[in-house]
């Protein structure tokens, strides 16, 4: 068990980017991955549940391997959605603090400007970080060169297929043949990102699975709440009132229940706002930066709205509705309890819910513990 980052072989400027931002304990998938791909060639599929410390596990390596006196776009890091591809590009640019001479690093995605995007790119940059519907336009406008990368990283591959970028995926991955590094990171391995495996990674990738008993993180409470379908919105408030200040994501189904939610608790003078699908990219971001610089207590969301959140100390998630699927459970849980720390998720559901809240439980080997 190594217990700091030079034990891991990472550069002493990179290891005090780290300690300002009181990382100093390397993860459990960390301790596991940068030994790995530290200065090798290769293909790697890392599964790991959300917040377990992947962005470092994968991009420390990546800032090993840039030569900073090429100009030329050396790794590309593919996200699924805008506020994960800010927040992994901001967290690199945070762990090169005090390197010299400095790695550029760029984020790219759809609703910005995409002129003001190639302009950012003539500038030197060493590493790409974009969504995949916005690379391929700029790849196709001959915007980007990607002729000298050496390594692309997908990042919550599950997510960008359940987002339905399979095709984009397939299309960048096709022309990036001759990268000597793909490295695919994944809470979940659905048939879609099996196929994507299959057919673009090397047959010799190295596998890194952490707590495959656990597909949620271990640090989450899981609780549930069984309620007649009118009394939702009674045992959501006495929940709320009950953790006091603490902050937290409500999850819904659909936009109309997400919209219908967030005004009856802004009618309870609740600092509450909404996002889903309905919103233009800048009121979206309106509403993120509000729940970021907490003016917001409580955010309530879509699953495919929520794409990327990654807040800092939220002590829960509520289930107002149940998702579809058992990888959206784990991904709505994983907005809570982050980089080690403890936190609730709490469903509330109709008896009818029950029985596939319980197959939640069995497919992905949680304890469910019903309160009232």
């Amino acid at each position: 068990m190594v217990e700091n980052f030079s034990g891991l072989g990472i550069q002493p400027a990179f290891i005090k980017g780290l300690n300002d931002l009181n990382i100093t304990e390397p993860t459990e998938i960390q301790q596991k991955v940068i030994p790995v791909l530290l200065g090798k060639e290769g293909d790697l599929i890392g599964q790991a549940q959300t917040g377990t410390g992947k962005t470092a596990a994968f991009g420390l390596p990546i800032l090993h391997q840039i030569n900073p006196a090429n100009a030329k776009v050396q790794a590309l890091i593919l996200s699924p959605t805008r506020e994960l591809g800010q927040q992994i590009a901001k967290q690199l640019f945070k762990f090169t603090k005090y390197c010299d001479p400095k790695i550029f690093i760029e984020a790219v995605y759809g609703g910005e400007q995409i002129d003001r995007q190639i302009a950012n790119l003539r500038r030197p940059t060493h590493i790409v970080v974009a969504t995949p519907g916005r690379l391929l336009d700029l790849i196709r406008r001959k915007a980007i060169d990607i002729r000298n990368v050496q390594t692309v990283v997908l990042d919550e591959a599950d997510e960008m297929l359940s987002m339905g970028f399979k095709k984009e995926l397939e299309d960048i991955l096709g022309s990036l043949r001759e990268v000597k590094s793909k490295w695919l990171f994944s809470a979940t391995v659905p048939v879609g990102i099996q196929e994507i495996i299959n057919r673009f990674l090397a047959n010799d990738a190295i596998r890194i699975t952490i707590s495959e008993d656990e597909k949620v993180n271990k640090n989450i409470d899981h609780q549930y709440v069984v309620c007649h379908e009118t009394e939702k919105l009674f045992m959501l408030l006495s929940f709320i009132k009950a953790q006091g200040k603490e902050r937290g994501v409500i999850f819904c189904k659909t936009k109309a229940t997400a919209q219908k939610v967030a005004k009856q608790l802004v009618v309870k003078n609740i600092a509450t706002d909404a996002i889903h699908g309905d919103l233009q990219q800048r009121e979206r971001d309106k509403v993120m930066r509000a729940f970021k610089n907490k003016s917001l207590q409580i955010l309530v969301a879509t699953d495919l709205a929520a794409r990327g959140i990654d807040i800092d100390s939220l002590a829960y998630v509520a289930h107002y509705t149940l998702p579809d699927k058992e990888e959206y459970y784990t991904h709505r849980s994983g907005r809570t309890a982050r980089a080690g720390k403890k936190g609730l998720s709490i469903a509330f559901v109709t008896d009818k819910e029950l029985k596939q809240l319980r197959f939640f439980e069995k497919a992905l080997r949680i304890n469910l513990s019903q309160v009232r």
